[in-house]
């Protein structure tokens, strides 16, 4: 978020941010405010950017750290403002900074959302599905920040300064996008989240170095109808398309269909793929652990998203889920627009491959 409001946020501070946190009381906001903007912020005329991706990131919390002015610190306590549009609103339904119907629906599971609601959070879903995943190549690129000397450019350099390696450039390996591949589950206990993560892949099918996949009792592919750019034509266009819509489960051999398919066409070499579904197998749970393990050797990082893991006293006993689990490196919740923007900071975030 700093970096897309402009700040230079490169790898040297993050490492020193996490130092910080490590060394404080993470339940104190001040002293996490603190660390923060002492380790990300180099400029005075950084500090209001910051404070509003500070206020943005932690939801508006209840109180501005102690001796923090109004224009320098986070202004988390946002008390509401009558507005013109407010006069004669109800106690506790006037508008406030930073409030609007999103924030209100972040929490909201997507099953309990009409239509209407649906779509005030199309757009904040589409903006997150632009979140990609990112590699270093071997080539390597003029970089200040880089770890590697240039030294054909220090001799270059050195010839008009005497023989002196007054400059010093340095060059970083280039980073170029991920390819991510979405297999979302649309049988009929995923249909009120089938929807909402078909926005989420079309976005990132725009994005680029995508594939798109439905599965119920049969697999299809969808990538082809989230071309269009217009994101609710697409959804429906690849919903008409799945012919299994609302229907049935079978992971296991939609699995193997894929593996067959695409897996030996290289789509999954080196990608993160994403497993969108509830693990209700109604056939085969060894046949998904082996897709799913075959899967596992091809793929850079398999993600699974679960809604029913947003339910605190959720357990993954489903036999399908847990004949998946051994192979995923991440299992995340997919219930509402808050768990979405956790998998996209996943998907931007990830390097490397871990267990959850």
């Amino acid at each position: 978020m700093l970096r897309e409001a402009g700040l230079e946020v490169g790898p040297g501070r993050v490492g020193d941010a996490v130092t910080a946190l490590d060394r404080i009381d993470l339940t104190s906001r001040d002293d996490v405010y603190w660390a923060l903007r002492q380790t990300l912020v180099s400029r005075h005329t950084d500090f209001e950017t910051f404070d509003r991706a500070f206020a943005t990131w932690f939801e508006r919390a209840p109180a501005r750290p102690k001796g923090v002015a109004k224009q320098n610190g986070p202004q988390l306590a946002l008390a509401p403002e009558t507005t013109q549009g407010d006069e004669g609103a109800p106690d506790g339904e006037r508008g406030e900074p930073g409030w609007n119907a999103t924030e209100k629906l972040h929490g909201t599971d997507f099953a309990k959302l009409s239509p209407d609601e649906l779509a005030q959070v199309r757009d904040a879903i589409l903006e997150l599905g632009a979140a990609r995943p990112s590699r270093a190549t071997h080539r390597l690129r003029p970089d200040r920040r880089g770890d590697v000397l240039d030294v054909r450019q220090l001799v270059r350099a050195s010839l008009g300064t005497g023989g002196e390696p007054i400059v010093r450039p340095f060059r970083g390996r280039k980073r170029v996008q991920r390819r991510l591949v979405l297999l979302c589950d649309v049988s009929r206990s995923m249909e009120p989240y089938a929807r909402a993560l078909l926005l989420f892949a079309h976005a990132a099918v725009a994005a680029g170095r995508a594939e798109a996949f439905a599965f119920g009792t049969r697999l299809t592919r969808v990538t082809p109808d989230l071309v269009d750019r217009d994101a609710d034509r697409a959804v429906s266009r690849a919903v008409g398309h799945v012919l299994d819509w609302g229907g049935g489960t079978r992971i296991g051999a939609s699995l193997a269909q894929f593996n067959a398919e695409w897996g030996r066409r290289g789509v999954t070499r080196g990608a993160v793929v994403v497993i969108v579904s509830d693990g209700w197998e109604r056939e085969d749970f060894d046949l998904v652990a082996r897709e799913m393990a075959r899967l596992a050797r091809t793929a850079y990082a398999l993600i699974w998203v679960n809604p029913l893991k947003g339910d605190p006293s959720y357990q993954p006993l489903a036999g399908g889920m847990r004949a998946a689990l051994p192979h995923v490196d991440r299992f995340l919740s997919g219930q509402n627009l808050s768990d979405i923007e956790e998998l996209a900071r996943v998907l931007a975030g990830i390097e490397r491959r871990h267990a959850a």
